[in-house]
C-alpha cells in the first residue's frame, strides 16, 4: 500500500495495490497489519457507510460529528469520480481553516483518511458516483453538524455550467467564520 502525507498533518492518502489480469483486478482496500507495519496506526472502525449521488455537481458537506461521538473517516470511491475534501477545524491548530482535496475514483483506487477534528465534504465529478467510507464512531444525530461548503475557501473543481446540487441541510449550514468548533488541537 502506498501511503502519502498531505499538507494537513494527520490527513493521509492511501493507495492500495491492485493486481490485475484479463478478468479485472483484486485489491486489498483495508489491512490494519499492513498499515501498522508502515507506521500508520488508525483507530478502530465501527461503521461502514455507502452513498450514491446520481448527478454531477452533487456536494455533500462540509460535515462533522462532535464529541463524544467524533468520527474519523476512511473514504474511497466505489464507482465514478469525486473530489474529496478535509478542512482542519481543531481550535489552536497551526493549520486551522486550511483544507486539502484529493480526487478519488474507481480508476485510481485512492482513499483519504480524515481524522476526527476535520470537516469532510465531497463533490461528484461523474454521474452515479458512489462513496464508501469507514467511520470510527457510530452516527449520533445529536452530534451531527455542518459548515457551508462555499465558506471555507475551497477551490471546488465544479464543472463549467453545473450548478451545485445540495441538500436543504447543507444549503442552510453556518459559515466557517460563524462556526464555534467543538474540536481542540492536541500537540503531539
Amino acid at each position: 500500500m502506498q501511503i502519502d502525507k498531505t499538507a494537513l498533518p494527520g490527513v493521509l492518502v492511501l493507495t492500495p495495490r491492485r493486481f490485475g489480469d484479463a478478468r479485472g483486478f483484486f485489491s486489498e482496500s483495508w489491512n490494519r497489519r499492513t498499515l501498522e507495519e508502515a507506521g500508520v496506526h488508525l483507530p478502530d472502525f465501527v461503521q461502514d457507510n455507502h452513498s450514491l449521488s446520481s448527478q454531477v455537481g452533487t456536494i455533500r458537506g462540509l460535515h462533522f460529528q462532535s464529541r463524544p461521538h467524533a468520527q474519523g473517516k476512511l473514504v474511497r470511491c466505489g464507482r465514478g469520480r469525486l473530489f474529496d475534501v478535509a478542512v482542519d477545524v481543531r481550535r489552536g491548530s497551526p493549520s486551522y481553516g486550511r483544507w486539502v482535496g484529493e480526487e478519488l475514483s474507481f480508476d485510481n483506487g485512492r482513499q483519504l483518511w480524515i481524522p476526527a477534528g476535520f470537516l469532510h465534504g465531497f463533490l461528484t465529478l461523474e454521474p452515479d458516483t458512489e462513496i464508501i467510507y469507514k467511520c470510527t464512531d457510530h452516527y449520533a444525530p445529536d452530534c451531527d453538524g455542518a459548515v457551508l461548503w462555499s465558506s471555507a475557501g475551497i477551490d471546488w473543481p465544479l464543472p463549467a455550467g453545473v450548478t451545485p446540487v445540495l441538500s436543504d441541510k447543507d444549503a442552510a449550514a453556518q459559515s466557517l467564520a460563524e462556526f464555534d468548533s467543538p474540536f481542540e488541537w492536541e500537540a503531539s
